[in-house]
C-alpha cells in the first residue's frame, strides 16, 4: 500500500536535518571513543549514524535533478569537497597527503558525492557515446575509492537518479550497493563494523517517507556547506585536547 501525499510527512528541510543530527552523533562517537569500540552505546551512536549516507546521496540525485545551475551546482561541491578533506583528516588525525596511512577513508564523503554528480552528467550527456560514459563513470568511482563511502556513495546515488519515481528498485539497488561496501568492511577492516553498514536500512523508512517538497528554511541551502567542515574542524579540536 503506497502512501498518500498528505501523509508523507518529511520534506527536504526535515530530511536533511534528520541527517545532519544523525551525522552528529556518528562523529562524535568517532571522537570520544576511537577506534572500533564496541560497547552497545558506541556501537548504537554509529548505528543512528548510518541513516546520513544514504539521504545525502539520495539529494545528490535529486539536486541533480532539480537544479537550474548545474555548473554553480557541482562547483559548491568540489570546494566543499577541497575544505572537507582537510577538515576530515583533521578531524580523524588522518595525514592530509591521501594513501599514506591506508587506502580506505583518506578524504571526506564530499569527494563521492562530488563525483556522484558528475557521473549523473556524464551518463545524461547526449555528445558522449555509451562506452565512453561507462569508461568516466569508472574512472569517478576510482577517483573516489580512497573517500568515505568509497566509490559506493557514487553508485548509490546513480541508482537514486536512474530509479528515480520507483522507491522498491532504489531500496534494492542501495541495499545491494552497500552489500558490498559492508564485505570490504567486514573482510579487510572489522567485522561487527562491516555488518553494521547494514544499517543503512534505517534510512529507507524516512527516504519513502519524503513528500518531494523543500521546506520553507531559506537558510538550509548554505547550511550543510557550512555545517559540515565546521563540525569536523570542531570535533578535530576536541580529539586534540582529550589527546
Amino acid at each position: 500500500m503506497r502512501l498518500s501525499g498528505s501523509k508523507k510527512i518529511f520534506n527536504a528541510d526535515a530530511l536533511k536535518l534528520i541527517a545532519i543530527f544523525a551525522m552528529t552523533l556518528d562523529h562524535a562517537a568517532w571522537t570520544f571513543f576511537p577506534g572500533y569500540d564496541v560497547r552497545p552505546g558506541v556501537v548504537l551512536l554509529h548505528l543512528i549514524g548510518r541513516i546520513t549516507a544514504p539521504i545525502m546521496c539520495f539529494f545528490i540525485a535529486e539536486g541533480y535533478y532539480y537544479t537550474k545551475n548545474f555548473k554553480k551546482y557541482a562547483l559548491r561541491l568540489l570546494i566543499l569537497a577541497v575544505i572537507s578533506h582537510f577538515a576530515y583528516n583533521f578531524c580523524f588525525g588522518i595525514s592530509f597527503i591521501p594513501f599514506k596511512d591506508s587506502v580506505f577513508n583518506q578524504t571526506s564523503v564530499a569527494l563521492a558525492l562530488f563525483c556522484g554528480l558528475i557521473s549523473l552528467k556524464v551518463l545524461d550527456s547526449k555528445k558522449l557515446k555509451d562506452p565512453l560514459k561507462y569508461l568516466i563513470v569508472i574512472l569517478l568511482c576510482a577517483v573516489s575509492f580512497c573517500a568515505d563511502w568509497s566509490s559506493i556513495a557514487v553508485l548509490v546515488i546513480i541508482n537514486f537518479y536512474s530509479n528515480r519515481g520507483s522507491f522498491k528498485k532504489q531500496s534494492l539497488w542501495l541495499l545491494i550497493f552497500v552489500s558490498m561496501y559492508a564485505a570490504v568492511y567486514f573482510f579487510f577492516i572489522d567485522k561487527i563494523y562491516g555488518v553494521l553498514q547494514l544499517g543503512v536500512v534505517l534510512s529507507l523508512p524516512l527516504i519513502y517517507l519524503y513528500n518531494g517538497k523543500k521546506g520553507n528554511i531559506k537558510e538550509m541551502k548554505w547550511f550543510f556547506y557550512i555545517y559540515y567542515p565546521v563540525h569536523l574542524a570542531l570535533f578535530g579540536i576536541l580529539r586534540l585536547l582529550l589527546n
